[in-house]
């Protein structure tokens, strides 16, 4: 369902077990930037009225992962942090048309969008099929779930939305380029890392 091009090795989650709390702290604030990405959608896109709609309860959706994520954190002991870079999500930021229109600057958006979601997806659901932690094995079964509906949104409004661009040509160039920067990853205790 995903189409994406190179799967995580497995054995990232050994990698992942071995700093749950950088996993965690890291996690919360992949949350919080999804939740901030959606709003930023609307804010440039807000005379979409169905897309307002939808990336708000979206967001919503994403700053109570945030919320969950940190309850997490705070009954393990462990401290939120600062903020992180996403080495990962700016790479697939360099895909984005800068000198394109409205139209094709919300369309990169969204695909950017649902290719971030996809790769969550994707490594949640590692998560929670090889973690020995059985609550988060729960916790991250339940986020794949979740993340493979945000991804089906962004893909749909990329769809409806794009009219003169052929969306899918262009999602076919994203799942190419994603495949490549992805294969430098999958060595840190990070979401995307």
């Amino acid at each position: 369902m995903l189409h994406l091009k190179l799967e995580t090795d497995p054995r990232w989650v050994d990698i992942v077990e071995s700093n749950i709390e950088e996993i965690l702290v890291d996690h919360a604030w992949c949350e919080q930037k999804a939740a901030t990405n959606a709003i930023t959608i609307i804010t440039y896109n807000s005379e979409h009225e169905d897309l307002v709609t939808q990336l708000l309860e979206l967001a919503i959706e994403e700053l109570e992962h945030f919320q969950q994520v940190h309850k997490i954190i705070k009954e393990r002991g462990y401290a939120l942090g600062p903020k992180r870079k996403d080495h990962y999500v700016n790479q697939l930021f360099k895909f984005m048309n800068r000198g394109g229109n409205r139209t094709q600057s919300l369309v990169d958006r969204l695909l950017f969008s649902a290719m971030i979601e996809a790769r969550s997806c994707e490594r949640f659901k590692l998560l929670s099929q090889r973690i020995k932690d059985k609550e988060l094995s729960k916790f991250y079964y339940d986020l794949m779930v979740s993340e493979a509906g945000h991804y089906t949104i962004f893909i749909t409004f990329a769809r409806k939305y794009g009219k003169g661009i052929d969306v899918e040509k262009r999602w076919k160039e994203l799942v190419e380029f994603e495949g490549k920067i992805i294969k430098s990853y999958g060595k840190s205790e990070t979401i995307h890392g």
